[in-house]
C-alpha cells in the first residue's frame, strides 16, 4: 500500500509539472550528429590481490599459470590454490574523439565464482574491438565503492561486490576518429538524427537553423535533418558552426502516449493525452489471506502418548465493494486528466485497468504502450 501511494504521488507530480503546451530544448539535447559515436571494447583479464574472496575456477588458475610462465616461472595449475585471484571481463567505450595516449574508464566484472573484487588489482589486459584489433590496454586498482561484513550466521553487503570500475584505467593504443562531415560534390553536409522521431520537431529544427543560415537545413524524414555547411565556413571553423546551430532552442512536440509497466505499477502519461466523454465504474475485489500457526497441546484424558504439535492455519476473507458508474467529461490537458482520475480515488493498479479499458472502448486518445 505504501508503495502504491508513492507511485501515485510521483504520477501526480509528474503530470502537474508537464502541463506546458510546448517544451523548448536545445538542438544538441534532442539530436545526435551522424557519424559521432563510441565503439565498445572488451577483454578477458585477471584480478590479483583479493583477500580470499576470489574464484577457484580452472580458467583463472590457467590464466595465472600462463602469466607466470611468461615470467620464467614454470608451474602447473594444480600447484595454485586459494582465492586471491579472479578471472574477469573488462569492458570500455572508445570515444569518437579519443586520441592515442588518452585514458578511458573501464568496467570490470567477475565471470567466475568470486565473492568480491574489493582490494583487487587488474593485470594489464588488452581491449579489442569487434574487428579483433587491440585499441586500448587496461590495468590498475579496482574501485567498487562498497563493503561486506560477515559473521558465522549472516552478512551485510553494500553495493555490488563483483563489479568494479577503474576511472581512467585504460590507455588508448589505437584511435578511431569519427568523421561527421560528408562531402557531396563541392558541398559539405552534417546530418542530425533525432532521438525521438517527429515531423513537427524536425521541421522546427530546420526552421531554427535556416533563420541564421538561410536554405542550409533540409528535413529528410521525421528522424533526419541534413544541414549544408556554408562555403564561407572554413575547415577550422566547422566545430564552431556546429556549436552555434545546436545551441538554438526549438519546441519539441511529443506524441500522445501512455506507458504502463504492470510489474512495477509505473504509469507515465504524455502531455497531449486526452479522454473522450465516458463513464467509468470503479469497483474492487479485496482478498485477504492470513497464515498463522496454532499450537496443539493435548490435555484431555487418554492422551498420555500424544505430543505437542504446531498446526498451520489459513484464514481467507473476500470483500467485494460495489462500484459506482462515474461520468467523466472530455479532458484536454494532462492536469485535467490527473485531477479526473484522482477524483475517483484511483490507485496505480486501478489506473492500469482503467487505461486498458479506455483504449479498448476507443475513449483514450493516445497510444498505449505496455512494458
Amino acid at each position: 500500500m505504501r508503495f502504491e501511494k508513492i507511485i501515485k504521488l510521483f504520477l501526480v507530480l509528474s503530470l502537474t509539472f508537464s502541463t506546458s503546451a510546448a517544451c523548448a530544448n536545445r538542438i544538441k539535447d534532442i539530436v545526435d550528429v551522424q557519424g559521432v559515436r563510441s565503439n565498445p571494447l572488451t577483454g578477458v583479464g585477471l584480478v590479483i590481490g583479493l583477500a580470499d574472496t576470489g574464484d577457484s575456477s580452472l580458467p583463472s588458475q590457467q590464466m595465472l599459470t600462463n602469466i607466470l610462465r611468461r615470467s620464467g616461472i614454470v608451474i602447473s595449475p594444480d600447484d595454485l590454490s586459494g582465492g586471491n585471484i579472479a578471472i574477469v571481463m573488462v569492458t570500455a567505450e572508445l570515444g569518437a574523439f579519443n586520441r592515442k595516449g588518452s585514458r578511458i574508464d573501464v568496467e570490470v566484472s567477475s565471470i567466475g565464482d568470486a565473492e568480491s573484487l574489493k582490494g583487487g588489482i587488474l593485470l594489464p589486459t588488452p581491449l579489442k574491438g569487434l574487428d579483433q584489433q587491440v585499441y586500448a590496454v587496461a590495468q590498475g586498482p579496482l574501485s567498487i565503492a562498497g563493503w561486506t561484513v560477515s559473521g558465522e550466521q549472516g552478512s551485510v553487503t553494500k553495493n555490488h561486490q563483483t563489479v568494479a570500475r577503474i576511472p581512467g584505467g585504460a590507455v588508448v593504443e589505437k584511435q578511431e576518429i569519427a568523421s561527421f562531415v560528408k562531402y557531396l560534390g563541392e558541398h559539405r553536409y552534417i546530418t542530425f538524427n533525432l532521438r525521438n522521431s517527429d515531423f513537427a520537431t524536425a521541421e522546427n529544427i530546420s526552421k531554427a537553423i535556416n533563420e541564421s543560415y538561410p536554405s542550409s537545413a533540409e528535413v529528410i524524414d521525421p528522424g533526419t535533418v541534413k544541414v549544408q555547411i556554408p562555403d564561407s565556413i572554413g575547415k577550422s571553423k566547422v566545430a564552431g558552426f556546429v556549436d552555434n546551430i545546436t545551441s538554438k532552442n526549438v519546441e519539441v512536440d511529443t506524441p500522445a502516449t501512455v506507458v504502463i509497466n504492470e510489474r512495477t505499477g509505473t504509469i507515465v502519461v504524455g502531455e497531449n493525452v486526452s479522454i473522450s466523454s465516458v463513464a467509468i465504474s470503479q469497483g474492487s475485489l479485496v482478498v485477504k489471506i492470513k497464515e498463522t500457526s496454532r499450537v496443539s497441546q493435548p490435555t484431555t484424558p487418554f492422551t498420555e502418548s500424544a505430543t505437542t504439535e504446531v498446526v498451520p492455519e489459513t484464514m481467507i476473507s473476500v470483500d467485494e465493494e460495489s462500484g459506482h458508474l462515474i461520468p467523466l467529461r472530455r479532458t484536454v490537458t494532462v492536469s485535467d486528466l490527473a485531477n479526473t482520475l484522482n477524483s475517483i480515488g484511483a490507485t496505480p493498479s486501478d489506473m492500469i485497468a482503467i487505461f486498458n479499458a479506455l483504449k479498448k472502448a476507443g475513449a483514450l486518445q493516445a497510444k498505449l504502450e505496455i512494458m
